[in-house]
């Protein structure tokens, strides 16, 4: 029988633990590999159309249900280009954008769970996140693909903008960080289609992009530290590190506090407080706000 998207896509939730997602393994679970509804809430999709994916009654994905559900399952390069062409849609060229995480990151933010770690492309577009980062700068699972983009939020004005991601302080540093990332993005990625219409777009729509954009600065965005405003606890503030992921150029931006801090307490009781397990997992559901 000629393999379908469904029947990959079984058999490939089959093959995952769900420990290699961050999930406690319950005694007396039947389930093989990954449920339905476990894969829909890490792709973000819902269950229903998971279910008509495997049964062959949605035939027609896009190319970012495709990439979410290729990071969810934690496949490597040549099966996410395998998932593409099962689709019926290009894989990723060279010269765009990879939006793949690896699934040895993926199997490492599992076990990262208690730190808040975001996972961005190279254009600052946010892929996934764990429970602790949900918890302390709020639940991007309702956003859409546009709003996850970090530079367009920055930029942007209104409630689309910075305060839609609700906790980050005005940081006169972040803005110029991130055109100069952006512009070497633009030179590593010349092919890329989303990459160059966001340049556009900022520059028809923000005198203040435009102006950065001008000074042709140049050069990636690197750790700092940050003071978060949260609705709960107030300020938290934050050691933030920009991890690159060699050959596929995505970046882990990493918050820490010391250890025994008032910080700390504060990122802990936000932890307890929202259902994050010890383990960094969280239960199924919604986050603690999609919008402030």
């Amino acid at each position: 029988m000629d393999e379908t998207l469904g029947t990959a896509l079984r058999r490939w939730r089959d093959r995952l633990s769900p420990t290699d997602v961050g999930r406690t393994s319950r005694a007396g679970r039947r389930a093989v590999g990954l449920r339905r509804e476990e894969l829909a809430e890490l792709a973000g999709l819902s269950v229903d159309y998971v279910v008509r994916l495997e049964q062959g009654r949605a035939t027609s994905p896009s190319a970012q249900v495709v990439a979410s559900l290729a990071r969810a399952l934690q496949l490597q390069p040549v099966e996410r280009d395998y998932a593409y062409r099962l689709a019926g849609l290009l894989p990723p060229q060279e010269g765009t954008i990879s939006t793949h995480v690896p699934a040895g990151v993926q199997r490492m933010l599992a076990r990262l769970g208690e730190f808040p770690v975001g996972v961005f492309s190279a254009d600052w577009t946010l892929l996934s996140w764990t429970p602790a980062w949900a918890v302390l700068l709020g639940d991007p699972s309702a956003r859409t693909h546009a709003e996850r983009n970090l530079v367009r939020a920055v930029f942007a004005a209104g409630p689309s903008g910075l305060a839609a991601w609700p906790v980050l302080q005005d940081d006169d540093a972040l803005g110029p960080a991130l055109v100069a990332d952006l512009r070497t993005a633009l030179v590593n990625y010349p092919r890329d289609r989303e990459l160059i219409d966001l340049v556009a777009e900022l520059r028809s729509t923000s005198a203040e992009f435009t102006r950065q954009w001008d000074e042709g600065a140049v050069g990636p965005h690197v750790s700092a530290r940050k003071t978060i405003v949260h609705p709960q606890v107030g300020e938290v503030t934050c050691d933030c590190d920009v991890l690159t992921v060699p050959g596929c150029d995505v970046r882990l931006v990493v918050y820490t506090v010391a250890a025994g801090s008032a910080d700390a307490e504060k990122l802990e009781f936000l932890r307890v407080t929202n259902g994050v397990r010890a383990d960094g997992s969280s239960p199924p559901g919604p986050g603690l706000f999609s919008r402030p």
